[in-house]
């Protein structure tokens, strides 16, 4: 199904590309003073230093002096892992938690040892309170005082490279494959559940032949391509985000899918409405109003434009034509390393749009009764027309199934 003879196949972010994340970080103003960053949240220190990983209990810290030298601090378990995979200048572990010397202090002399005096930033006073984890703050064992940076990276990581968009194309690509694998196999009497699995594994098994053993997932939930419903089958789509129900196909059901695969740590997303059978004039009217309203959101993706224009768009049409009873949630999202990112497509969002920045476009309309009406695609801000990642038809014809 999947020519992959022709396909150009992605390569993971170079350690270059990390290395000039923490650079411009180092020569932001907001870290001017700052003696050493300390990174917790997994998908900052993934991006800052490409290095992925589960967050447990036992705390990893990416540790980035002023001066550009590089420490990630992991436990005894993750040591080999990190230095098979982090483009940082050294690995420094602690043997557990809690353990004899609680790891906050061993992290504390690391710092000193990097430079830190009086100022730290980053994105956290001390390691998150995860699975269980308790220990004191990071200024505490420090002596120091923390400096906020947070804010400053998630806006910097809204605009993605050229590497990143990459990334996010190729997994738009085989979320495609999986989708295509979904509508061709969803058949009257069959489960979501079997169809799910034989779709994705499908799809599976031509990235994997694509790659020869260089995939990578870098998620730490689903690997590789995969489609799926998530219980919005019939009435029941009418619960946006719904869960699975193990639902058996019937005629005339409403469907919404979703689709993605996880490409070196990056995301996108597809979404589709289709119909089993032939559609009603209920179906078909809803439907048109759902595609009415995502060419019009996609249209207004562009650079100079705040993100709120572009819900409130969405809204006046709503309005225009007596929908909101059917309206529940914002336009769409940024989406990269987290399948949800800032900024979003809502009217309380007046982040500026810029080249570079990537949407799900997906408003939707929600019938009680009916089910639920959403298109999702993954869509890129260029200084012309907005762009699709996402390839797939959008149509009531060609996502109209057949009940043979």
């Amino acid at each position: 199904m999947n020519d992959t003879s022709v396909h150009q196949l992605a390569q993971p972010i170079a350690a270059a590309e990390h290395r000039a994340r923490r650079e411009r970080m180092l020569a932001h103003p907001d870290a001017a003073g700052v003696d050493v960053q300390v990174w917790w949240g997994n998908h900052r220190v993934l991006y800052l230093s490409g290095f992925a990983f589960v967050p447990t209990e036992r705390p990893i810290a990416l540790a980035v002096a002023a001066g550009g030298d590089t420490v990630l601090f992991v436990p005894r378990l993750e040591v080999e892992h990190a230095e098979a995979y982090a483009h940082v200048d050294r690995v420094v572990s602690y043997p557990e938690f809690p353990g004899r010397v609680h790891p906050m202090r061993l992290l504390a002399d690391e710092l000193r040892a990097l430079g830190l005096r009086g100022r730290f930033g980053g994105d956290g006073d001390g390691y998150p309170k995860v699975m269980g984890y308790r220990g004191p703050k990071l200024s505490d064992a420090t002596g120091a005082s923390f400096v906020p940076l947070d804010d400053v990276l998630e806006t910097i990581m809204q605009v993605k490279s050229p590497a990143e968009i990459a990334l996010i194309r190729e997994s738009a690509h085989w979320a495609g494959l999986a989708h295509r694998y979904l509508q061709d196999l969803t058949r009257v009497g069959r489960s979501e559940t079997e169809v799910e699995d034989e779709a994705a594994s499908r799809a599976n098994a031509e990235l994997l032949a694509a790659y020869r053993g260089a995939y990578r997932p870098m998620s730490w939930g689903r690997s590789g391509p995969h489609a799926g419903y998530r219980g919005q089958i019939g009435a029941h789509g009418a619960l946006p985000h719904s869960l699975t129900t193990n639902a058996v196909f019937q005629p005339g059901d409403t469907l919404v899918t979703g689709a993605s695969c996880p490409m070196f740590g990056y995301w996108s997303e597809l979404e589709r409405t289709m119909v089993l059978g032939e559609p009603n004039d209920d179906q078909r009217r809803w439907f048109g109003h759902m595609l009415a309203l995502q060419d019009l959101a996609i249209d207004a993706c562009r650079p100079g434009r705040s993100c709120a224009t572009v819900d409130e768009a969405v809204q006046a049409y709503v309005d225009e034509h007596g929908l909101r009873d059917a309206w529940r949630h914002h336009v769409g999202h940024n989406i990269g390393l987290r399948y949800h990112e800032g900024p979003f497509l809502d009217v309380g969002d007046e982040t500026v749009m810029q080249p570079g920045m990537l949407f799900t476009v997906e408003p939707g309309l929600y019938v009680p009764g009916l089910g639920g009406f959403r298109h999702s695609d993954t869509i890129l801000v260029t200084e012309e027309a907005p762009e699709f990642l996402t390839d797939y038809p959008r149509d009531l014809e060609r996502l109209t199934l057949p009940l043979g």
